[in-house]
């Protein structure tokens, strides 16, 4: 399907191109075509493959501890109805539950490696090589839609914006997020089963010897002082949230043993200057509602601040702890973000020149004009039609256009609140299928485009939706 829907993108971007006089110019399809492919280069693939060496390599100081196999073990139900070809300690297991749970936690583009490292172990179980299995497609449409508790790139952008409140789309995008998935789940299990989608060998063969296989891995032993050590990493990172949650209890600790004040902190929970504190003693009955901060919005704040602290501290602690040496095997597992960046670069490449050469001819503008007669009287706001457009095709054209709407003051901020909730709450689904899929070079993606597609409608809608109901027409 990606082959038809990549000609298509080219073919009529470049005729609308040559019909409007796009083709050339600063702004045109050639020079669109360009920059497209120097960002996927430079812009994105480069950039990220630091990212991808570090998670990869705290990746496989989880593989080396036995982590991942105690987290698969764990939600090994919910995980073998979801992926009923997967045998129950395949490594994939694992590596599909660290994408999700980043994803879950909005650590954005730390997710990807533990992505990329599902695929590579869900293609050892591939017989048909270069054709996506139902595992495959069923973890990407999972992870397109994948519920989120902390947008914190929306979020960002919307602070940095000057919009009250920016945590208030924390609520809307678990909401949205939760129906995308409900609806890519049941999508994805629908279409694997039609005629038009269905592969003919059966996916289960190789599936015997892997289990055979990962049933004579050894088993995780933990002496009991091994045990209490892991505990104790646990509870100081219980502590250090706790202290986010409550600033209050944390200066107090420092004042009792005399340390307050030796070191400057950097959280947003301190002011850095004497004016604002000020201006909030001197004006306290200016904006009553907005000095409340809801207990629910302090913890999730204080989860999206430890979540990474935590993983650094207990995935190398746990790993210290199995006597694995942690700085040989994080370096063995760094090495792998080169070899993926390679394989993932000429995939990106094509993807981004495609829809580069789409969106500068004007077809998404010709496709928001055909949209909005249908769309407005829905309550679908024509302001946002950019936005549910762009979003499936590019992460870095939606995040401008988000930065466009967050930035004009004649737009309400109810549709600033619900755009903000569309980006957190959707996936560039074009960006991921083809960096995913390419790492493991597979050419035919089947039913995943789809069903991705549809949660992001699904997204779009309950976006939209539930945005009204909480902030107003």
């Amino acid at each position: 399907m990606l082959n038809w829907i990549w000609l298509a993108l080219v073919v009529i971007g470049v005729v609308l191109g040559g019909l409007f006089g796009r083709l050339g110019g600063e702004e045109g399809v050639v020079e669109s075509a360009f920059a497209m492919a120097k960002t996927a280069v430079f812009g994105i693939v480069l950039p990220l493959t630091g990212f991808w060496m570090m998670w990869l390599g705290f990746m496989r100081l989880a593989e080396k501890a036995g982590l991942i196999d105690l987290l698969a073990k764990f939600l090994a139900p919910l995980m073998r109805l979801l992926f009923p070809d997967v045998p129950r300690e395949h490594p994939a297991m694992g590596a599909m539950i660290m994408n999700m749970s980043a994803n879950i936690l909005g650590l954005g583009n730390s997710a990807t490696p533990f992505g990329l490292k599902a695929m590579e172990h869900l293609e050892t179980l591939n017989p048909q090589k270069g054709t996506a299995t139902n595992a495959m497609c069923t973890f990407l449409a999972i992870n397109t839609s994948s519920v989120t508790l902390i947008p914190a790139t929306a979020i960002g952008l919307l602070s940095i914006n000057g919009i009250a409140n920016p945590y208030a789309i924390v609520g809307t995008a678990i909401g949205a997020t939760l129906c995308s998935t409900m609806v890519a789940i049941l999508a994805v299990k629908f279409f694997e089963k039609l005629p038009f989608f269905r592969v003919r060998e059966n996916e289960n063969a190789v599936v015997d010897e892997a289990e055979k296989s990962n049933n004579k891995k050894a088993k995780v032993k933990m002496t009991p002082i091994r045990i209490g050590l892991a505990i104790a990493m646990v509870v100081v990172i219980a502590v250090i949230g706790w202290f986010e949650f409550r600033p209050a209890h944390r200066e107090a600790v420092l004042e009792t043993f005399g340390i307050a004040g030796l070191v400057e902190p950097t959280g947003g929970d301190h002011s850095t200057a004497d004016e604002p504190a000020a201006a909030s003693v001197a004006e306290p009955t200016t904006d009553p509602v907005a000095e409340v901060v809801p207990e629910w919005r302090k913890v999730i704040n204080a989860i999206s601040i430890i979540a990474i602290p935590f993983v650094f501290l207990f995935f190398t602690g746990y790993a210290a702890l199995k006597k694995v040496p942690v700085y040989e095997e994080f370096v063995e597992g760094a090495k792998d973000g080169w070899a993926v960046a390679i394989r993932v670069m000429p995939f990106l490449v094509g993807m981004l020149v495609a829809l580069g050469i789409f969106r500068a001819s004007g077809a998404l503008d010709l496709m928001g004009r055909a949209l909005s007669p249908i769309l407005k009287p829905l309550g679908f706001d024509t302001e946002l039609l950019p936005m549910a457009l762009i979003r499936p095709l590019s992460g870095g054209g939606s995040q401008g256009v988000l930065v466009e709407i967050l930035a004009n003051p004649e737009i309400s901020e109810t549709i600033k609140y619900t755009a903000a909730t569309m980006f957190g709450s959707t996936e560039t689904t074009f960006y991921v299928l083809a960096v995913y899929f390419g790492s493991v070079a597979i050419r035919k993606t089947r039913h995943a485009l789809a069903a991705g597609l549809l949660a992001d409608l699904a997204g779009v809608i309950a976006a939209v939706t539930i945005c009204r109901l909480v902030f107003g027409a």
